[in-house]
């Protein structure tokens, strides 16, 4: 077996969940200052997911067929950067809708590939992709507090600078990754609908689905809400690195969860705290404590969760079949979930207020739970 990448792979992570650090809790902020309404908000945020329902598939079926995983990873990269600098050039709402969409569509080729690549170098040592992983969450937790008080220091267009130098950092590591050799699995003779249509499978899709909709709100308008509440720039960036740091910690801590819980075991866990998370943030805002206890919670409702899906993901699809059960993924929860979570916020935000919207979305989570319980039985 070749010796990991770690540097490189973490530092293609690091970068990565540094852009998102800067742009998922603070974009929504700069397209507000720019005038667009919530609903129009809501749109041109839902462009990151809905350019994921597609663009994932289709690069991670010419990854496949090429065996051109990390070449594709770093003509995307470039790509994205390139489309991204329209945010400089225009204003307009169609403007910006044309420049999110082109750059999420190459921008969303880039994580799963490096998914897959990362459990191909582990085989079977899965336990420890979060000690790989949590370097991204160490980039969202740089992005998220410098951006934060950058921003309460300087003009909201320094964000767009930020964003681009994350941007530029992606280039540089994408380049330092080498391929990782595919091993043949005794399921390479199934094909991707076959494994895709079993039930603890389709359950499973659906309700990371249920919990990336559920995330919309939070993604699109948790800043706005906290800041309209009175939370400066800087502890809003406070707030969102607290939940990237307890999910670090779950990260690391993951081996030795495995070793004591079953992935369903782990899965229903963090479900249930989506749940109360979800609940306290919509009802709880004016009380810091009760914020900060629903931050800590992503620790469940994102690492756990996260760490999980991609451990079952790696287990339904081996083989051959990795890249394009990556892009399945990232193309059903974050594409499909998270683009009729944006646009389903953007929509009831203003209609309901902001303590309803969320409770929806803890209604959506509860749905997930019992698909989880009811169908999701694996062996592990």
């Amino acid at each position: 077996m070749r010796p990991i990448p770690y540097w490189s792979l973490s530092g293609f992570y690091f970068f990565h969940f540094a852009f998102i650090g800067a742009f998922a809790p603070y974009w929504s902020l700069y397209l507000k200052s720019l005038s667009f309404n919530a609903f129009q908000i809501g749109i041109l945020m839902s462009l990151l997911h809905v350019t994921r329902v597609f663009a994932p598939a289709a690069w991670g079926w010419l990854a496949d067929h090429t065996g051109k995983r990390l070449l594709i990873v770093q003509l995307a990269a470039m790509m994205g950067s390139i489309s991204y600098c329209g945010v400089f050039f225009g204003e307009s709402f169609a403007w910006m809708a044309a420049t999110m969409a082109l750059m999420s569509f190459f921008w969303s080729a880039s994580l799963p590939l490096i998914e897959a690549t990362t459990l191909s170098y582990l085989g079977e040592s899965t336990a420890k992709y979060g000690r790989i992983r949590a370097w991204g969450s160490l980039g969202f937790i740089f992005a998220v507090i410098s951006v934060g008080y950058l921003l309460d220091a300087m003009d909201i267009g320094s964000l767009l600078w930020a964003v681009l130098g994350f941007k530029l950092g992606i280039i540089i590591f994408s380049r330092q990754i080498p391929d990782a050799e595919i091993a043949l699995q005794p399921a390479d003779n199934l094909s991707v609908r076959q494994i895709f249509i079993r039930p603890e499978v389709l359950a499973f899709f659906a309700a990371c689905l249920l919990m990336a909709l559920a995330h919309g709100p939070y993604y699109t308008f948790y800043s706005i809400y906290l800041v309209e509440h009175g939370y400066s720039k800087g502890i809003v960036g406070w707030l969102w690195a607290t939940g990237v740091i307890c999910e670090i910690g779950v990260f690391f801590l993951m081996p030795q969860l495995m070793r004591r819980f079953g992935l369903k075991q782990i899965m229903i866990f963090s479900f249930s705290c989506a749940i109360a998370r979800f609940l306290m943030i919509g009802w709880g805002v004016e009380w810091l404590a009760v914020v900060l206890l629903a931050q800590i919670l992503h620790a469940a409702t994102y690492g756990a969760h996260h760490a999980t899906a991609m451990m079952l993901v790696h287990h339904f699809f081996r083989g051959r079949h990795q890249a394009k059960g990556q892009a399945l993924y990232t193309s059903l929860t974050f594409g499909l979930g998270g683009a009729f979570g944006g646009v389903f916020s953007g929509y009831v935000w203003e209609l309901l207020g902001a303590g309803l919207t969320f409770t929806l979305s803890a209604a959506a989570v509860l749905l997930g739970l019992g698909l989880v319980v009811w169908k999701m039985n694996i062996s592990r």
